[in-house]
């Protein structure tokens, strides 16, 4: 049987993945437009990096 906190950290892990995976997408798309602002892509990317670290940590605890 998982526990609630099992249960609230899989859903938050689950929602991270989703998350990284989606920013992926964004990223690909805006380095495809020529008018790309090169600081907000640079934002996408610092948190996609930052969720990916959290998703390394949360696998690494469990």
């Amino acid at each position: 049987m998982i526990s609630r906190g099992q249960g609230a950290a899989s859903n938050r892990l689950e929602s991270l993945r989703q998350r990284h995976a989606e920013l992926s997408r964004t990223i690909d798309q805006e380095t495809k437009l020529p008018a790309t602002d090169p600081l907000d892509l640079r934002r996408l990317k610092l948190e996609k990096l930052k969720i990916k670290e959290e998703i390394v940590t949360m696998q690494q605890a469990s």
